[in-house]
């Protein structure tokens, strides 16, 4: 699963967002070192939708504009905590790795 992928399922994991709500946790995430343009998000989620793990939860019209909120299906749920515990599989090797090297050095 590709950074931006993850992030975009990790913003809606604690309920549902409209886009730029989205953008703004995507970089609160990241830490700042993702940021996320309109169109870019939008085709992440229509694809996202496609793939069955995020669902629009809502709409609303705000200042004349149609505002979406999405949301993680149970699908998108337990695929995003699949990644996430490889991710820190992953992490919790190279740490052990790198404090097993600290020492020997």
């Amino acid at each position: 699963m590709r950074e931006a992928t993850f992030v975009i399922l990790s913003s809606l994991a604690d309920g549902e967002r409209h886009g730029y709500a989205i953008m703004s946790e995507v970089a609160a995430i990241s830490g700042g070192s993702i940021h996320i343009q309109a169109g870019t998000l939008y085709a992440a989620l229509d694809r996202l939708r496609g793939d069955g793990l995020v669902i629009v939860a809502g709409e609303q019209i705000v200042g004349g504009r149609l505002r979406r909120s999405f949301a993680l299906t149970n699908q998108g749920r337990t695929r995003l905590a699949v990644e996430a515990k490889r991710r820190l599989e992953g992490a919790q090797v190279a740490l052990k790795r790198l404090n097993s090297k600290a020492v020997g050095a």
